[in-house]
Parts: structure tokens; sequence; C-alpha cells
């Protein structure tokens, strides 16, 4: 049901026989000429700009999207008078809940309504009762501001927005000609959305490089290509334990923090996480990088300042301690798409790979957090970084590998 406040007169006197024409030269654009643009803001910018060209007094435009990301709920998309590119700016889900979000306008279009205008040259009566956000349009001048619905495809429902500063508002040919670019800026809008959030989804489950790799078209069985690497493996102890002692909920945030506390290193310092295995992780350094041994080094060092941190904390709560073990080599690695037929993993193996897995198990023998093969070490020039800790035998390695162990203070 459609919310109309203050309804403005029309006055046809104002347009002539061009309006239809203008109108049209909109849509067409709408339709045909942006095809090759990829980004919805740069989008709103340039239909905003043909809207006032055309006549159409808006001072202010924005499109609010939800999305799928792990971190954000939302995202709002601004064009103001003189803008030369939208504002951009992103919200949590924590959103929801807050008496802005629950008083605001995009709260009654999300909620059903169809339409939304609202006069701001009207006297208000009691302003802690309205919207946060018409005081704010009153102070920039403007003088009605109006939303509507884009539906997306299987009930998905994000918002336009226009305000004006045309004294008494929009008229309601101004209305009429918004109305009818609302079904062409839905499905314009929804290619672009939907592009974004593949790739955000593709990011959050198999990161940034693999998920361009694959957007690009790696996506059959065996596709992928070999590439150098610094590569480590991590694994937390005794989890098993933990999670038959500790209620579900609890063990679950844990590991997440464990994980915030070793990942968000990694991907500061270049790295690529490419899955978590259990209470594991893989994470590559591509060598293409000519500080990736030393970033790598620099994320192990400042992930276990970090999980320290996560420890005095959990011991002042009266929770376990967490340890954990790292495995670090070099070398080559296929990486790409492995798997069966219809379900595949894209990731990386090669015996570079095994070795810094079996490294990481022999921490739990020797009682060291971090462990380096020599060529690790060589390569990086790390040596004075690390003990020396000799020759050992790794389960399905047939040769020995001479191992160091990385110190800290």
């Amino acid at each position: 049901m459609a919310i109309v406040e203050d309804t403005l007169p029309v006055n046809l006197d104002e347009y002539d026989g061009t309006w239809p024409a203008k109108r049209r030269k909109v849509l067409d654009w709408l339709v045909h000429d942006t095809r090759d643009q990829r980004f919805v803001d740069n989008i709103l910018v340039d239909m905003s700009e043909r809207l006032v060209a055309a006549g159409v007094p808006i001072a202010r435009a924005s499109l609010h999207f939800q999305t799928n990301h792990p971190q954000w709920r939302g995202a709002r998309l601004l064009w103001r008078t003189g803008l030369e590119e939208a504002e951009i700016d992103l919200y949590g889900y924590e959103v929801e809940n807050t008496q802005i979000f629950l008083r605001s306008p995009l709260k009654v279009i999300h909620d059903g309504a169809g339409e939304l205008r609202k006069n701001l040259e009207e006297p208000v009566a009691d302003p802690a009762s309205e919207a946060s956000l018409y005081t704010d349009l009153r102070e920039e001048g403007l003088t009605e501001y109006v939303a509507w619905p884009l539906e997306h495809t299987l009930g998905k429902r994000h918002v336009v927005t226009f305000s004006t500063a045309r004294p008494g508002g929009f008229a309601d040919p101004h209305i009429e000609f918004l109305k009818d670019l609302i079904p062409v800026l839905a499905l314009v809008t929804e290619i672009r959305v939907k592009n974004v959030m593949a790739r955000t989804l593709l990011r959050t489950y198999v990161g940034p490089h693999a998920s361009e790799e694959i957007l690009a078209g790696a996506t059959t069985r065996g596709s992928g290509a070999t590439m150098s690497a610094a590569i480590m493996i991590c694994d937390l102890r005794d989890f098993t334990e933990l999670s038959s002692l500790w209620p579900r909920d609890y063990v679950i945030d844990l590991l997440n923090a464990y994980f915030d506390a070793l990942s968000g290193p990694i991907e500061e310092h270049g790295g690529e996480i490419l899955k978590f295995m259990g209470d594991g992780l893989l994470a590559v350094f591509p060598l293409s990088v000519p500080t990736a041994c030393a970033d790598l080094l620099s994320a192990i060092r400042k992930g276990r300042a970090a999980m320290t941190e996560l420890n005095v904390k959990s011991a002042g709560d009266g929770h376990p301690q967490l340890g954990y073990g790292v495995g670090v080599h070099i070398g080559d690695v296929m990486y790409g798409n492995i798997g069966s037929k219809t379900r595949l993993d894209f990731t990386v193996i090669g015996p570079a790979v095994n070795i810094a897995s079996r490294l990481e198990t022999l921490t739990k023998e020797v009682k060291r957090p971090v462990l380096l093969s020599k060529t690790f070490v060589e390569t990086a020039g790390c040596q004075a970084e690390a003990d020396a800790l000799g020759l050992f035998s790794l389960k399905g390695i047939e040769e020995q590998i001479d191992v160091f162990a990385l110190k800290f203070d």
C-alpha cells in the first residue's frame, strides 16, 4: 500500500511538447547505453545528471541495496548536486535494530509500501517523532523527498530515493517521469548487484585471487596453473577435546575468534587464505610479490600477538587457552580446480603443500609453534630469526627435511 504525503498540484503550463521526448531519451539511455558500465554508482551519477538536464529538478538521489556480505548488511549510494562521483556507505547487520533505521522511510518501503512522498516544507508539530533523515534534508534546503522500491527477482526489495530543492517540491509530471524509470532501473541495477554479490560470495568462500580466476572462466576440472608460493598451514591444538567439553555456541565463537586473530594478519600482509579445514587453514603468499616471504613471517608474528591477546581475555573469562602449530615451506604448487565432475574445490596441491602440512604436524613433537623448512629459510634470508633443529623424517616424504623453528621474543 502506497504512503503519499502532501501531493503537489499539477501545473502543466510548465511543460511543453518536448517533455515525453526527454523522458524517452533517458529511458533509452538506461536500456541501451549502460551495457558497458559495470558499476551502479556510476550509473546513478550519470542518470541523475541526465534527469536534471531533462528538466527534472532533483538535487539528491540515492540507491539502497541489501547485500550478501559477511560483514555488511547493505550499502547506500548517494548523489548530490555537484558531485562527480557517488558517495558509498556500508552498513553492518546491527543497523536493523537501531532507532534511526526503525523510524526511517527505508523501513516503510522494506515493510511493503509502494511509494513514499514527504513534503519537507510543511511545519513539523513534533520533530522528535519523525525520521531524523527529514531533519537532515531540510537543513540541506530540500523541499520534498520521494522513495520507491526497486523490485528484483525472488522478492528482493531495494530502494531508490529522489529529493528536490524546488519550491513546492516535485510537480506531478516530475513524479510520473521518475516513476517511469523505476522498472528499467530495477533491471539495470539487478544485473550489477548480482555481479557484485557473485564476486563477494566467491571472495568470501575461496579468496580474492581464486574468485577472479573462477569469474574469468576457470570452472572446469583440472583448469588452473602452476605458481610459486610460500605456503603456510596452521592447525589449532586440542580442538577435539575442547569441542567435546564446551557448549557448541561457545566453541564456534572461540573458533571464529581464533581465525580472526590469524586471518587478519595474513590478508593484511598480502596472503590469500584458500580454505579453512575444520580448525585449520591453508594460506599462500605468491612469490610474484618480492616481499612474499617477509610478509608471511610478519603475518605469523602479528597473528601470534593477536593470539596472545585472545588467550589473556579467555583466561580472564575462565576459559581455556588456545595453542596452535604452523608449518611453512616454499615451492611450486598446482593452483586450480580439483574434485568430482560436479563438485570442485579451487585449491593448491603438490609436494610443497605436503611438506608444509607435515611440518605443522611436527610442531606437536618438537614443542615449537612455528616450523620452517630450510628451503624457506634460505629463500627468505631469515637464518637469524630461526633455530636450526636438524634433519627430520616426515611421513610420506622420501628425503629428510632440514627443519628450523621460528624464534619469538
